[in-house]
């Protein structure tokens, strides 16, 4: 037996008479125009009405000045009939119409029950207890891309240092190209540059899975939310917070993902603030100076730069609203926020690889560049009686370049050549501070030369323990966040040699107060000029005058603080 069912009438949908009345009339022009009427006439209509560039566009080339002229004369009837904009007054129907549909055929209960998101979200976007949860957060992400980190690094630096050097002079002696200069810039340049910043992947690592991690669970979106009353406090918009979690990765996206905010001056002034978060680009540096000066305090002294670059954002912030945009109207912060859910482990590599492999290619290109130009300025003399590639770092190219920077960095501890060398090269990409400090401080002194035998399945073995012996560390490392004391040693500097040099190098450019030289360095690298990328993204987005003000202000500003942190230091007996 078979059930026949009624059919049921379709539930017409109109639109208000003035605009109805203008539809059918263009429909009926445009069916009537042979090279419009490959489209439906009515969804025409409709789009032109709205506004759409691309039928606008497709109306003009192919409608002709009658089809044009008709839908001038049907907008302006209509903007004549409606204050608001005429896109939004056609939604808004659409809107309300469905909305009604569905509260006539839906039964709801009076009281929704509660989910999952909202029992969590009760606490996690509490009024109190939502930033303490969230620099909590961002407390163990921190702690996961230092000591956890560390061993991996410590375990890459030496192999680069050691059996890749090796392989690397042996294969040079095999061709006859050993001991000249071709073999300093692959040994001295490529390996101590690239490698120099490469070591560091397993801290960006670390930090890309933390970050999606956050991302894939829903619970950046509540950072957010939570976010927003304290920069609501400052006189900032709540949407500002999202280019700036981006700018925890890269300025130079952060930078474009202004375009999400409505008004011009909202997005200029997230753009002047989003360098001021510390992208991952800046994090190697963190933790080279961290692990040489502050090896038991490295998760701290990191995680306070974090904070310290949020903090300055957030200031900055409120007084540029207070001066040059004094005018901008507040305007309404609207935030979906997402169900939680399980996070895959497919997204959180994709996420992972994705960013790690931009910065393993940048290393290809701009590091790699960077450094064969460091190397090369190295190797210049500037004495007659030195050779090419066979000079003293301090009789360089480099060192004399480098020292017509020193006095600017004085006052501030670290004005020494070679610190003064690195920031300017980190210009092009802060991960080349790193690099350039171990060419100039050490080159690659801990690698064979080309008469030292090599062994293949010594150098193997010596990899293999290695990285088993990191691992162990790391897995210690990791139990310590969570509360269990393993006995864990803590890490050994990247490179011996270099952290000695930089340690006798402050020491010289500060009287003797190292560690708050090395402090106001990291300050200083947290805020001075970003790099190339991130201001031609800038002039991109906002035009040469605003680049200008985020190149010399957070020049200044930068400079500034690394002053007050070493002289209120002396004056403070730190």
């Amino acid at each position: 037996m078979t059930t026949v069912t009624a059919p049921v009438s379709p539930i017409p949908f109109r639109y208000p008479s003035p605009i109805e009345r203008e539809l059918e009339q263009l429909a009926i022009l445009f069916a009537q125009t042979p090279a419009l009427a490959v489209y439906p006439a009515r969804w025409l209509a409709i789009q032109a009405l709205e506004g759409d560039e691309t039928i606008l566009a497709e109306i003009e080339s192919r409608g002709g000045s009658t089809v044009t002229a008709a839908l001038n004369a049907s907008l302006e009837r209509l903007r004549a009939s409606y204050s608001d904009e005429l896109d939004i007054v056609i939604v808004d129907h659409r809107y309300r119409f469905v909305h009604d549909v569905a509260t006539r055929a839906m039964t709801r209960p009076a009281t929704p029950p509660a989910t999952l998101s909202d029992r969590i979200d009760r606490i996690v976007t509490h009024r109190w207890f939502g930033i303490p949860i969230f620099l909590a957060v961002m407390w163990v992400v921190f702690k996961l891309t230092t000591d956890v980190a560390a061993p991996l690094v410590d375990w890459l630096d030496s192999v680069l240092s050691g059996p890749i050097s090796r392989w690397v002079v042996a294969l040079l002696g095999m061709v006859g190209a050993g001991g000249g200069w071709f073999e300093s810039l692959l040994i001295d340049g490529v390996i101590a540059g690239v490698g120099g910043v490469l070591a560091f992947v397993p801290v960006l690592l670390s930090l890309y899975f933390a970050l999606a991690l956050l991302e894939d669970s829903g619970y950046m979106a509540r950072a957010a939310f939570v976010m927003d009353r304290v920069m609501r406090l400052f006189g900032l918009h709540g949407k500002s917070f999202l280019p700036m979690i981006v700018g925890f990765g890269c300025s130079m996206p952060a930078i474009y993902a202004t375009r999400t905010l409505d008004s011009r001056r909202d997005r200029i002034l997230t753009g002047l603030l989003v360098p001021f978060m510390s992208c991952s680009a800046r994090l190697p540096v963190y933790v080279l100076m961290a692990m040489i000066f502050f090896p038991a305090q490295a998760g701290q002294v990191i995680f306070g730069l974090y904070l310290t670059g949020i903090v300055v954002a957030v200031g900055v912030g409120a007084l540029l609203r207070r001066t040059l945009f004094l005018r901008q109207p507040a305007t309404p912060f609207v935030l979906e926020l997402p169900p939680y859910r399980l996070p895959t482990l497919r997204n959180i590599w994709r996420q992972m690889w994705e960013r790690t492999s931009a910065f393993v290619r940048k290393a290809g290109t701009v590091i790699l560049a960077t450094s064969i130009v460091v190397w090369l300025l190295l190797a210049i003399p500037v004495r007659g009686d030195d050779q090419f590639a066979d000079t003293p770092v301090e009789q360089s190219a480099f060192a004399a370049l480098a020292h017509a920077a020193t006095p600017v960095f004085a006052p501030l501890g670290f004005g020494n050549w070679e610190s003064s060398g690195a920031l300017v090269t980190g210009l092009i990409a802060k991960e080349v501070v790193v690099g350039t400090l171990t060419q100039v401080y050490v080159g690659n002194d801990e690698t064979a030369t080309a008469g030292d035998p090599v062994s293949l399945s010594a150098d193997v073995i010596e990899i293999v323990s290695g990285l088993g012996a990191a691992i162990g560390d790391a897995l210690r490392a990791l139990a310590g966040i969570i509360g269990i004391n393993s006995n864990a040693t803590a890490a050994e500097p990247v490179n011996t040699g270099l952290a000695t040099a930089i340690q006798a190098s402050l020491a010289t450019s500060s009287n003797g107060h190292s560690a708050l030289a090395a402090l106001a360095f990291l300050v200083f690298v947290l805020l001075y000029t970003p790099c190339v990328a991130t201001l031609a993204a800038s002039r991109h987005e906002f035009g040469l005058r605003w680049m200008l003000v985020s190149l010399l202000g957070q020049f200044a500003i930068a400079w500034v603080a690394a002053l007050i942190v070493f002289q209120g230091g002396l004056m403070l007996g730190v």
